[in-house]
This record gives C-alpha cells, structure tokens and sequence, in this order.
C-alpha cells in the first residue's frame, strides 16, 4: 500500500522515451507510481530504478494494452494493492511498422494501429474511469492522453497512424463530458517532433525539414518538454478546463504564409 496522503498514477508506455520522463517527472511532483511496459524487460527496470531514485514508491506492471480481456484483472490487482489511482496517462503506442503509400496500406497494418493506438486505450481508459467514479475522493484525478499532431496532420506515408490518433482526440472529449461530473478532468496532449526511438528512424528526414525552418521553435523537442506541461495538469493547475488540447509542437501546427 503507498503511503497516505500521496496520489497515484500510471502511466503506460513508459519503459522509455516520453513515458519514462512523464513517471519521472509526476514522481518528482509527489505521486506514486506505476508504471507500464509490453513486458518485463531491462528498460522498465531503468525507469523503475529512475523514479525509485526520486522517493516515489513505484511498482512496475507490464502488460499488453491491446490485451483488453486483462484489464480487469490487471485493475483489480492494482487497486487492491496501491488503493487506487488518481491520474492515468494514456501514453502506450506505436507507430506504422513500415511508412508508405495510402493506397498500399493493408488491413493488418491498420487493425494494428486501432488495437493499439486507439481500441486498447479506450477500453483502459473506461476500466480506469468506472473505478475512479465507484471511489469518489477529494484529490484532483486526471485522465490524460498522448496523441500526436497527427491527430490533426495528415502524414499519408502513414496514414493509419493517423486515424488511429484523431480517435483518441474524440476519446478525450467524450471521457471529460462524462466524467465531469465526477470531478475527474481528461486532457489531450499532442506532440509534435519530439526526439524518441520512435522518431529517430526518420532523424535524417527531420534534420532537414528542421534546416528550411520546420516549426516556429525550430528544433528537436524533448520528452521533458511533454513531461513537465502533462505534471503539470496532473497537479491541478487547470482545474476548470476539460477536455482541451495542449499542442507541445513548437507551433508546428500554426497556420503561416
């Protein structure tokens, strides 16, 4: 059982990359943590260690997202265990195995993209939200989603990912018109470029859109620079907002002549 008086939140996705640095950065904030890989593996050990280093108390629960049938069980263990959780960051996803033509995309390719990308987390976002609505409390609780600028540009080289991502924009807009009644507030955050395993496949493609001036901050983001604004919400600071995005792009996604 955590100690009294600290929040909780699991964050998936986070044996690396934006994951890890959002568990690090909600530990450094106060929450206890769980948090989430595909499986056991040196990687989340890291992250484990990482977040234990800050005084947090952190459990590591791996498990597949697209394993829906498991979230009941997997949700009852946690509960029973941490007595609860008040912030749950939807961050597990993938990208496309193979970048190409629309016209080309196959249906495993794209139920892929859905069972991960979108099916998994809809279906851990309701599981999380019936428990956190059964278990009212007077801490601030949070749902807050990772999606991607994507989810408003069309990439056609991957244009499953895509879809997959504008989904999880009318997930968040659903969740927040039910659950605010609960006080539970649900945000959306879309990255831009930000530099990760998942986007260096592409390093030499950004480098030179970055060199003719890609975005208004012009350069690599960070995963810091997701953490710190998705702790941020997580604390409360923006009690009466639901429901909104906040785009971390460098103003990639302002309109410009």
């Amino acid at each position: 059982m955590n100690p009294p008086g600290k929040p909780t939140a699991l964050v998936t996705g986070s044996s690396r990359g934006i994951g890890r640095e959002i568990a690090i950065h909600l530990a450094r904030q106060g929450f206890n943590l769980l948090i989430n890989g595909r499986h056991e593996s040196d990687e989340l050990k890291h992250t484990q260690q990482l977040v234990a280093d800050t005084g947090a108390a952190v459990a590591a629960c791996p498990f597949d997202i697209s394993r829906i049938d498991e979230f009941d069980r997997i949700l009852a263990d946690l509960w029973g265990r941490f007595g609860g959780i008040d912030c749950l960051v939807n961050n597990a996803g993938i990208s496309v195995r193979r970048r190409g033509d629309l016209l080309d995309v196959g249906p495993e390719s794209f139920d892929e993209q859905i069972a991960v990308n979108l099916r998994g987390t809809f279906f851990l976002t309701q599981q999380v939200a019936r428990r956190m609505v059964a278990q009212p409390t007077d801490r601030f609780r949070s749902i807050i989603t990772i999606s991607s600028s994507n989810a408003e540009a069309a990439a056609s080289e991957r244009g499953e990912y895509c879809i997959a991502k504008a989904g999880l924009s009318m997930l968040t807009k659903l969740f927040a018109v039910r659950l605010a009644g609960s006080g539970i507030n649900v945000y959306e955050i879309r990255p831009g470029l930000i530099r990760t395993s998942m986007s260096l496949v592409a390093q030499a493609r950004y480098d030179t859109l970055i060199e003719a001036g890609f975005s208004p901050i012009n350069r690599w983001g960070e995963p810091a620079d997701v953490a710190g604004p998705v702790a941020s919400l997580a604390g409360g600071t923006m009690p009466f907002a639901t429901g909104e995005v906040l785009h971390l792009d460098g103003g990639l996604l302002i309109p410009r002549y």
